[in-house]
């Protein structure tokens, strides 16, 4: 064995073998038919997130920058947390950070990057601690609630409403959708 330490990778940190985070990393990215402004408005705008994202129950805005975000969890569970914006680069990207006193501390970044006629590259990285830790990392995987599957199928869900202008869902996600609707509705009546 050679006594010279290991060059660093140059892979993105989400996915380097030699990056030893504190808590998990996720990175996805996807290329979306719109100008990066368009994207960067409607994402600006957090409270829109609960439309496209599967597994959020409802995002608040609590004013100055910071959003209640209410998620699935697994067991029919939900998790809590309050994420504050961080920096703001309008039409480029937004990073958030989540306040002490939440169920998963997390922070990341989306960022939009042209893509010339493709559109616009739309790249999120994501920084959390998982409950229970690896093996919470284990049973969110199992009930398909883990971040890494969310983000991908979030982003997806997102190029789909961006480029067509709605999300295609099969009929007992639809159901799901517009019951959601009618309880969100009904809270905000009350």
């Amino acid at each position: 064995m050679s006594d010279q330490p290991r060059a660093s990778d140059d892979a993105p940190v989400a996915y380097s073998k030699t990056a030893k985070p504190d808590g998990a990393l996720v990175e996805e990215a996807v290329t979306i038919a719109r100008p990066a402004g368009e994207l960067y408005q409607f994402w600006r705008k957090q409270t829109n997130l609960a439309e496209v994202m599967e597994n959020v129950v409802s995002i608040t805005d609590e004013g100055g920058d910071r959003f209640r975000w209410t998620v699935k969890a697994p067991g029919g569970k939900e998790v809590t947390w309050v994420a504050a914006i961080t920096n703001d680069i309008p039409e480029r990207e937004l990073t958030w950070q989540s306040e002490d006193g939440g169920d998963i501390a997390n922070s990341g970044r989306i960022r939009f990057e042209d893509a010339g006629e493709r559109g616009t590259v739309v790249r999120a990285v994501i920084a959390y601690e998982p409950p229970a830790g690896v093996v919470g990392q284990v049973v969110a995987k199992l009930f398909q609630r883990e971040p890494r599957i969310q983000a991908r199928r979030d982003l997806h869900r997102f190029k789909q409403l961006m480029e067509t202008g709605e999300i295609t869902v099969s009929a007992r996600n639809r159901r799901e959708l517009e019951k959601r609707k009618e309880d969100t509705q009904a809270e905000q009546a009350a």
